[in-house]
């Protein structure tokens, strides 16, 4: 695999960011691991960091690299701050950067896939509710995505007095109940027959995780596909470096 740093000005947001990548590499004499890429243009998975990290953490905190390597899959790891992948109240435009601009400049930087059979998502915590967010807001870019230990409830998020200054940056004094960034109104008006299968991962010893009930129940009343893993984990990247595996086990890859 060939890892990358990439620093990049963004138009979305009116400055400089960065996205960290990892792209399968052919190779013929490196010891212990599998490097044998298929043909032609990688699949790809957008992986999403959490409320206290950047671009970086899921290649220092958990073996993404080597796991992705196995199966021939790029990786898109990009930055937005404490964002809630949102285009923030008076402020950066993170969503936009993040569902318009990002896959554009992936395609224009990079030789991966841009078949949606080939497009994938997922994130951790503050990036759970992202993934989640932008599959079931742009269902025709992705073939699956996946959540771990998402923050999936907008309002329960509210109710949390540490959490208060940041979410009311981004949406206000109230929460997005109700709109675009609110999950449980999206899945309400989601098309089953076009929304991407869902994977929803979280400990029974994390915070988050009453946030699950009500995002599952919805989801599956709906009609959606929707794969769940809850059983003993806290809010840590032990418990997200086991998970991306199942994750990716559970990826329809035509390779791998």
């Amino acid at each position: 695999m060939a890892r990358l740093r990439v620093d990049f000005y963004s138009d979305a947001l009116e400055l400089g960011t960065a996205m960290t990548v990892l792209l399968p590499q052919r190779t013929v004499t490196q010891i212990g691991l599998d490097t044998a890429p298929a043909a032609g243009p990688p699949p790809v998975l957008y992986l999403l960091h959490g409320l206290s990290d950047d671009d970086t953490a899921w290649s220092r905190w958990t073996s993404i690299e080597r796991y992705a390597a196995d199966r021939g899959l790029a990786v898109v790891m990009p930055q937005v701050h404490r964002s809630f992948y949102a285009d923030e109240r008076g402020g950066y435009r993170h969503w936009q950067f993040l569902s318009e601009e990002l896959p554009r400049l992936v395609g224009e930087f990079f030789q991966v896939s841009q078949r949606r059979e080939d497009t994938f998502v997922a994130g951790l915590s503050m990036g759970g509710y992202g993934a989640l967010k932008w599959a079931l807001r742009q269902p025709e870019r992705f073939a699956a995505a996946a959540s771990l230990s998402g923050a999936l409830d907008a309002a329960r998020l509210y109710a949390r007095p540490e959490r208060r200054a940041t979410l009311e940056r981004i949406w206000g004094p109230e929460a997005p109940v109700g709109t675009p960034d609110d999950l449980l109104h999206l899945v309400s008006g989601a098309d089953p027959a076009a929304t991407p299968p869902l994977f929803v991962a979280c400990g029974t010893e994390d915070p988050v995780y009453p946030h699950h009930a009500p995002f599952v129940t919805a989801a599956r009343e709906r009609g959606l596909d929707v794969t769940t893993a809850f059983g003993p984990g806290e809010h840590v990247w032990q418990y997200w470096d086991d998970r991306i595996r199942d994750v990716l086990a559970w990826l329809p890859l035509s390779r791998g």
